[in-house]
């Protein structure tokens, strides 16, 4: 059999995959259940790791820039709008990449662009639903809704939340979790606040806004900035909602966040000035023991959806890609180099989903919240400086991204790397 890779699903874990065993000299084909491909979602943040792997992809800064913007400050504040802590990201912060905050939909359109141009028009099928597998002995034979089937050398499910590749590998897998936060998502033309690159936190752990830019300003100062409005509520009786993700009006849900107006920032304004606004619940999935089932392997939100509060969701599928490609330059396209995948990244992200249901690295606000309700004068005296810095030392080392460790780490995929046909490197 001729080794091709068959990949279920065209996001941007999927496509990331497919730029990466092109890279390595693995042939693939990407599976895409939507009929047409169209710049969806909102904004999302790409942490430095990431971006060096998109980088090492031979993207350049400058298309990262064309689809986003380089964020240069974390900052949370409190429900009074004072600071509980800010810190620089990306180069301001000593990384060797940047972190870029960018339009989900503008980036997924150029990784597709970029997929069509480098392994040419067929390599993304599009209404193209792949709904199962059958391992065989030399292989894997997927299905498609069709009623077609196409046989591969390793099957990869990148096919999302909603994964069917998932629900066969573990059919007990309980329901996706929801724990009672709601968001509702959009843009809105606007100043960017504080450095004018600043990812913002303001409010509560259960009652915040997150702001942040994802462009840079035009000549009127004003650039497009993403902002998600979340309230947590009672989740006994699980989600109710009309679907997973769907427009809404501002009028729904502005009025619970009337008291967000400060000197600096007029919440209930900003949002009545969105030109878009979307409502969806806070899931995830509760973690499972592998990703892996012989030639079959999950990959993005299909291996482990988290939540959305330490903004690496998308930052974690451009790794596993990376990490799955490099798996194969050392074993060949074999069950053993998903094996050896899973052996890296499914415990620790399985541990990353869980912390992130901890509210991430806005756990800050949890004990602001415990301590002072989210009002105070002198933060140092609710939570001093040294547990600020080292309660996100331990996250960003959780995520992977901790500075000195990543700027030490060697390419995952060294320059030039080719799989050798049959044999292990």
């Amino acid at each position: 059999m001729v080794t091709r890779v068959l990949i279920a699903g065209g996001g941007i874990g999927g496509l990331v995959t497919a730029l990466t065993l092109h890279q390595i000299g693995v042939a693939c084909t990407v599976f895409e259940a939507v009929d047409e491909m169209r710049p969806l979602g909102v904004g999302i943040n790409l942490q430095p790791n990431a971006v060096r792997e998109l980088l090492d992809l031979g993207l350049s800064e400058e298309d990262l820039a064309s689809v986003g913007v380089p964020i240069q400050e974390w900052a949370l504040l409190g429900l009074n709008g004072r600071e509980v802590y800010a810190e620089p990201r990306g180069r301001a912060a000593g990384y060797g990449w940047p972190q870029f905050a960018v339009h989900r939909g503008a980036l997924h359109m150029l990784l597709y662009r970029t997929v069509l141009d480098r392994l040419g028009p067929d390599a993304v099928l599009l209404d193209a639903r792949i709904t199962g597998y059958t391992v065989e002995a030399d292989g894997v034979v997927a299905h498609l809704q069709t009623g077609e089937s196409v046989s591969g050398t390793l099957l990869i499910g990148a096919d999302g939340i909603h994964s069917a590749i998932r629900a066969q590998m573990h059919p007990d897998q309980p329901p996706i979790h929801w724990g009672g936060a709601v968001m509702w998502r959009g843009t809105v033309r606007t100043r960017p606040i504080r450095t004018g690159a600043s990812f913002i936190g303001l409010g509560t752990h259960r009652h915040r806004m997150v702001i942040y830019p994802i462009s840079a300003p035009d000549s009127d100062g004003l650039a497009l900035v993403n902002w998600i409005a979340e309230v947590t509520v009672d989740s006994t009786d699980g989600w109710t909602g009309e679907g997973w993700f769907r427009p809404v009006a501002v009028e729904d849900f502005v009025h619970h966040f009337d008291g967000f107006r400060y000197d600096w920032l007029d919440v209930p304004a900003m949002l009545q000035a969105a030109d878009c606004a979307y409502e969806n619940p806070m899931i995830d999935r509760d973690p499972v023991e592998t990703w892996v089932q012989g030639p079959v392997a999950l990959l993005g939100d299909a291996a482990h959806a988290m939540y959305p509060t330490g903004s690496n969701g998308a930052s974690q599928a451009v790794i596993d890609a990376r990490t799955l490609g490099a798996k194969l330059l050392q074993h060949g396209a074999t069950p053993q180099a998903l094996a050896a995948y899973d052996d890296q990244l499914c415990g620790p992200v399985s541990e990353l989903v869980l912390r992130n249901r901890g509210a991430g690295p806005f756990g800050l606000l949890n004990l602001l919240d415990e301590r002072c309700g989210g009002v105070f004068d002198d933060i140092d005296a609710v939570i001093p400086e040294e547990e600020r810095r080292a309660f996100m030392a331990g996250y960003k080392q959780a995520a992977g991204f901790a500075i000195d460790a990543l700027n030490a780490a060697p390419p995952t995929i060294p320059q030039g790397a080719r799989v050798q046909s049959g044999s292990s490197l």
